[in-house]
């Protein structure tokens, strides 16, 4: 009996995972991506040093995970099938050891996405995955089978579909969100492309920033609306950077004036910074800077207004409004928000308007902050989806 026919569209993350699920799975399947070569953007992500999952408990890892409309539980069930453990189990399983550091950030022993991947792909070909390149995807036809169309003039026919084209966030490795036009013909809803886990904008004096550019502010609680982030933020020419303000970037989004409140001092109450400087006269951010050991971007960022009384300097200290003007491009975003609606899905990641197609990874309409969120996110969308397509596909 001929194996039945599966195509991915995409090789990225998801795309990879999708094709080996579905190879494993007994499909005869069929990779297609744009580029000359597969795994790009995985490529650049590890360059610093590639976060493959995170330790946290359960339910706090699928709440990080966002969204509009997401099916109630959709990613508490999704990580119990692929989650953490499963994620160093796969590793582990392409011979890649693994260490959780005391962040709780897991990565690879060699801290590299290079090795991984040349051990992915050979793995995929070993289980007969053919890998067709330079392929850009430019259309799809409904029915049995389904049929596929890219730019060279190749047309192609296949049982099940997995689309896995990534968001539009650095689309020099192929996730350029062109993939939008291709299902507005075919009727399914989508959200905007909208860029995450990014940069903002604000306007810094130049005083700040002869001072502050380029420098870290350290151990900081940020608050966006009713939202909150611990960690870190880099002043940058062009706004602000950094983990804290990206895990805040769904909330400044819907805020029609986005603005963020930096807490320099999260440990200390008002109370207690006011007690610091109790016999202080004069001079007060120049003693503040002593007393509160404040860095000296923080001190530079302080230092754009006058100060009187200690009182008002300690209450800027703990909420320090920083007025933003806009997310960066989403070309420079790590990652991307919008997508396909949850309403176009079934429980397998399958649009309901048109059988045996699949979608994993950024193209549906979640976002997650960086930390190993992305990646696990990827590969267990791509997860759920190659074994919705087995199905589908009569495997």
């Amino acid at each position: 009996m001929t194996p039945r026919s599966i195509a991915v569209i995409g090789g990225g993350p998801a795309g990879l995972r999708a094709a080996e699920v579905a190879a494993m799975g007994g499909a005869q399947v069929t990779l297609f991506d744009a580029k000359p070569s597969v795994g790009r953007k995985f490529l650049i992500a590890g360059k610093g040093g590639l976060n493959l999952t995170h330790s946290e408990p359960a339910g706090r890892f699928a709440s990080r995970y966002s969204g509009p409309n997401q099916p109630a539980g959709f990613w508490a069930g999704l990580l119990s099938e692929f989650g953490p453990d499963e994620m160093r189990q796969w590793a582990a399983e392409l011979g890649i050891e693994t260490f959780q550091a005391g962040s709780g950030r897991v990565y690879p022993l060699t801290m590299k996405s290079a090795p991984m991947l040349r051990r992915w792909v050979r793995h995929l070909r070993e289980l007969g995955v053919r890998f067709e390149m330079n392929h850009r995807f430019t259309s799809l036809t409904p029915g049995v089978p389904l049929r596929l169309g890219f730019a060279n003039g190749a047309t192609r026919a296949a049982e099940a579909v997995i689309l896995a084209l990534g968001g539009a966030s650095w689309p020099q490795t192929g996730s350029d969100g062109a993939w939008t036009r291709i299902l507005d013909t075919l009727g399914i809803a989508l959200h905007p492309l909208a860029p995450a886990n990014c940069g903002w904008e604000c306007e810094w004096p130049r005083e700040v920033l002869s001072i502050a550019e380029g420098h870290p502010l350290k151990n900081l609680r940020v608050r966006a609306g009713d939202a909150e982030a611990v960690g870190e933020l880099l002043v940058t020419r062009y706004g602000l950077e950094g983990g804290a303000i990206y895990q805040l970037g769904g909330v400044l989004r819907a805020m029609p004036q986005p603005a963020i409140a930096i807490d320099f001092k999260p440990a200390h109450s008002h109370a207690r910074l006011v007690a610091k400087m109790q016999s202080v006269r004069r001079g007060f951010l120049a003693e503040a800077r002593v007393r509160w050991r404040l860095s000296a971007a923080a001190h530079a960022i302080l230092n754009r207004k006058s100060w009187q009384d200690v009182e008002s300097l300690a209450g800027e200290a703990k909420h320090c409004v920083i007025a933003l003007s806009g997310p960066r491009p989403i070309a420079e975003a790590i990652s991307s928000a919008g997508g396909v609606c949850w309403s176009e899905l079934d429980s397998n990641l399958m649009f309901k308007q048109v059988p045996g197609v699949f979608v994993a990874g950024e193209m549906i309409d979640w976002e997650a902050p960086t930390g190993g969120y992305l990646l696990q996110g990827c590969l267990a969308t791509a997860t759920r989806a190659a074994n919705g397509a087995l199905a589908s596909a009569g495997v």
